[in-house]
């Protein structure tokens, strides 16, 4: 028999990659998603690449915050892990809209928690955004940010509550890029938050030019460095996150994953270009409130213990990055934009 995984927000940029890649290591995936933010076209891409595995694939269109339809789904399903991706995540929305996304991502994750801890359910996967290294200390800037972190306390506090849980928060950085076949990939609704989505958008027409903010830090360039890291590979530690809740010793158990190498976002505008042969228009403007100058992980935990470690370069992300998006211009469903 299969393992049995619960994948929330599922249909997503990053949710969507880890489902196929779960398919393709031989689990059962059961997606919950409610599409606010994501398209079940994701979905009907994924059982495509997943090929003789699409069966193990079945999905439940509900949001987390209904609580009779995710006790029926417990009711109906025995599940091995828990994998959960669902949830808002634009910054300056959060900033506009706290409430909103306060009652979204927490009350979600606490109906989430109630409902596993009810049936039994007591394997738990959960991704999350922030820096450096596992130790250091952790905070947010942002009501979105505030909302991972709160979600990683409370995650903490049930496992302290009741060792028989097992937890494992994975905190990550910028995920990018798109799978090889350019069927699947990052699709924002509205203006992209991020660099490649928007970058992306500038090389297909949809945007005149990039707005760089920020081009006079202490870096090589003046431009903020982060670390960017193939959603793929993501996708890739997730399934090594699942594979070490077999391990006896796993409690509440917290890794980064990235790639460990910091680029600056003139170097990915400049390898962009290369992969695409598009020129993008940049627009120079001021430093953003909150912003940091230099963020990159230290990956060595999650490679000592999971065995894990990002296999893709800048090169790749935006090779396959381009060609998700040359494929697919206007993302999943054809729709007008504007700048």
């Amino acid at each position: 028999m299969s393992l049995s995984i619960l994948v929330t927000g599922g249909a997503g940029y990053i949710g969507s990659h880890t489902v196929l890649q779960l398919l393709l290591g031989g689990y059962k995936v059961v997606v919950v998603d409610s599409l606010e933010n994501s398209s079940q076209i994701s979905l009907e891409r994924v059982r495509q690449l997943a090929q003789d595995h699409a069966p193990k694939l079945s999905f439940r269109k509900f949001d987390l915050r209904d609580r009779p339809a995710l006790e029926k789904l417990f009711a109906s399903e025995k599940f091995d892990a828990v994998v959960h991706f669902a949830g808002l995540k634009a910054v300056g929305e959060s900033v506009q809209k706290p409430l909103m996304y306060y009652d979204n991502n927490l009350i979600g994750l606490i109906a989430l928690l109630e409902v596993m801890a009810a049936h039994g359910s007591t394997v738990y996967g959960w991704p999350k955004v922030v820096p450096c290294n596992e130790e250091s200390p952790i905070c947010a800037l942002n009501p979105y940010g505030r909302t991972k972190l709160f979600g990683e306390e409370m995650c903490c506090d049930v496992y302290k509550s009741n060792s028989t849980w097992k937890i494992i928060l994975l905190r990550y950085f910028n995920p990018v890029g798109a799978h090889p076949s350019g069927a699947i990939g990052d699709d924002p609704r509205g203006i992209p938050n991020n660099l490649m989505p928007f970058v992306q958008q500038v090389a297909v027409g949809r945007r005149h030019a990039l707005t760089l903010y920020g081009t006079d830090y202490g870096t090589k360039d003046g431009t903020g460095v982060r670390d960017y890291i193939h959603v793929v590979d993501l996708a890739d530690g997730h399934i090594a996150a699942l594979n070490k809740l077999s391990d006896p010793s796993v409690g509440c158990e917290v890794y980064n994953l990235g790639t460990g190498k910091g680029t600056s976002v003139l170097e990915m505008v400049a390898a962009f270009e290369k992969a695409s042969g598009k020129k993008i228009p940049l627009v120079m403007a001021g430093r953003r409130p909150g912003d940091a100058e230099v963020v990159y992980a230290s990956t060595e935990k999650a490679e000592r213990e999971l065995n894990w470690k990002a296999k893709y370069g800048i090169d790749e992300i935006c090779r396959d990055q381009w060609n998700w998006a040359n494929k697919n211009p206007y993302g999943y469903e054809p729709r007008v934009s504007t700048d």
